[in-house]
């Protein structure tokens, strides 16, 4: 990758080029693994780690934890970005991924809160935000290295395997669980096998630091060292290069923005609207996604490689729209074909809620707040995905089809027996909570809309870290790419599992999550549309 004004850089070779983006992405792989199994494991973690019988406060908190390494995703860019432009690449992201096999293989290793109380959520807190400083440093090693081997008209496709590789830890992560639930028992998995895929991650470790361990030194750093014109201070100079900090902007919320929310809904909103509201399965969900991802790994290649031909704002602009178009549609198709009796169900026996203060607060337990009666049975309704119609009343009555089904004083006092008790009754008017099994041609399509999704991802996604490599100074390029994704990717979309889980908590609305992801999509469109650079791709320029 010739830079301006640097000394003549020689080509690598093919077998080279191999080496460089099988050891990156087999690293990324690994890196990510240890970051998603987190939440692939979420629906386990909530009863190992936290106290409580509210099933919706449960997976917040479990999501708030998830939502911590991303919180901590920036200073990680911070700090590894200002080692990667000044110490060098390969040897920063050596350290990151060292960081998060250690930090996953201790998480494998906390006793549960039934043991040691709450120094269980605790030591979990810490671990993820050791993981999340890890992964900000990780991602822009990676991606720029790769991008940095590669000639100028094959750079988005050789990226192109970084991003697949993001997309190849979450397949990863399924794998694990699905070989962990066919080896050993379903009751000992839940009690502890799902410590085995944690502790996996040790053998995973060693296999990247032998991989990462063979490789040289960016061509291109080796040209700024050799020339002295290493940064003397990246992170400053980020802020105060030319033009610098229009890019920042661009690269946080036109690109990073729109690729992270979609990312994230695709995979973990998807993943959490089957097993949740949609009650599908465990098995059947991993399953479906373990096809799903392995199948849209390929999508990211294609995109990178068209990505060198047409330029890379193009399929970042086609990938949004369509976004916008079609999330809410493909989530509903979703809905219909992985449990349509509770659709049916619903249209037959509407169900309406009357009541004082009918409003939900997900985190009254956990702050020790009183939710009232009919927020509790709200909560109830929202968690087993029924839809209600909220109307006015000076006491609370619940009613299916305009039949009253009775709420015992007891259930209120008990959360476990307000649910069982609701969901039963319930059931008696046609509405199945049981754990679903869809029919081979429903899985058939849910694993469409699922592809559907995650090509909305390769096309906002898939070139992107060829992007990035082009959009800033080679100088600086480590600190400045990875600021703005890392706080795109930690808060934009770390956080959407947890503000999504709270929007559909306090409005009831299964579906209502997403206008989430809607709202900053539609914003990073606009950005993308004014800053990412138009035409064919190009080496980062002053006037670019």
């Amino acid at each position: 990758m010739a830079e301006p004004g640097s000394a003549a850089l020689r080509e690598p070779s093919d077998k080279e080029i191999r080496l460089v983006i099988g050891a990156s992405s087999a690293g990324t792989i690994f890196e990510w693994y240890d970051f998603f199994i987190y939440g692939t494991l979420a629906y386990i973690l909530k009863d190992a780690f936290y106290e409580t019988d509210n099933e919706t406060l449960g997976l917040l908190l479990v999501w708030s934890t998830f939502a911590v390494g991303f919180a901590f995703r920036p200073i990680g860019a911070i700090l590894f970005g200002y080692l990667g432009d000044k110490l060098g690449r390969k040897y920063t992201f050596l350290v990151t991924v060292t960081l998060m096999g250690i930090a996953t293989a201790g998480v494998g290793m906390i006793p549960t809160v039934d043991t040691i109380g709450i120094a269980a959520p605790i030591i979990v807190i810490f671990l993820r935000i050791l993981q999340g400083l890890a992964l900000g440093g990780e991602y822009g090693g990676a991606a720029i290295y790769v991008a940095e081997h590669s000639p100028p008209e094959k750079r988005g496709y050789y990226t192109s395997f970084i991003q697949a590789s993001v997309a190849g830890g979450f397949v990863l992560s399924i794998a694990v669980v699905l070989a962990c639930r066919f080896l050993i028992p379903e009751d000992d998995f839940n009690a502890w096998g799902w410590r085995v895929p944690f502790l996996l991650s040790i053998i995973l470790l060693g296999i990247s630091l032998w991989m990462r361990l063979k490789l040289s030194e960016s061509p291109v750093f080796q040209a700024m060292k050799a020339e002295g014109r290493i940064s003397g201070n990246p992170f400053v100079e980020s802020f105060t290069y030319p033009g610098n900090k229009k890019r920042i902007f661009v690269a946080l919320f036109g690109i990073t923005g729109i690729l992270t929310t979609i990312w994230y809904t695709a995979f973990f909103s998807g993943m959490s609207f089957l097993r949740g509201p949609m009650h599908v399965d465990d098995l059947t969900v991993e399953l479906i996604l373990f096809v799903s991802g392995l199948i849209v790994m390929t999508f990211y290649l294609v995109v990178g490689r068209w990505s060198d031909k047409v330029g890379r704002k193009k399929p970042i602009i086609i990938g949004a729209v369509l976004t916008l178009l079609l999330l809410f549609p493909a989530f509903w198709g979703l809905g219909s074909l992985a449990n349509p009796g509770i659709e049916r169900a619903a249209e037959r026996m509407p169900i309406t809620v009357a009541g004082p203060q009918c409003v939900t607060d997900p985190f009254a337990d956990m702050f020790d707040r009183e939710q009232t009666d009919c927020g509790k049975v709200l909560e109830v309704l929202t968690a087993a995905g029924v839809p209600y119609t909220l109307t006015e009343g000076a006491t609370l009555s619940l009613a299916a089809g305009g039949n009253a089904i009775a709420l015992p004083p007891e259930w209120f006092d008990d959360g476990a027996a307000r649910r069982d008790g609701i969901r039963a009754a319930l059931g008696e008017y046609g509405f199945d909570f049981s754990k679903q099994r869809p029919s081979a041609a429903a899985i058939v399509g849910i694993v469409a809309i699922l592809l559907g999704l995650g090509m909305l991802s390769a096309l906002t996604y898939g070139s992107v870290a060829a992007l990035l490599s082009e959009m800033f100074p080679p100088t600086i390029r480590y600190s400045s790419m990875s600021i703005p994704y890392h706080i795109g990717a930690g808060y934009l979309g770390g956080f959407l599992p947890l503000i999504a889980g709270v929007i559909v908590a306090s409005t009831g609305d299964i579906y209502s999550g997403l206008w989430y992801t809607w709202a900053v999509v539609a914003f990073g469109l606009l950005v993308a549309w004014w800053g990412i650079p138009d035409g064919p791709p190009r080496d980062f320029a002053d006037d670019a």
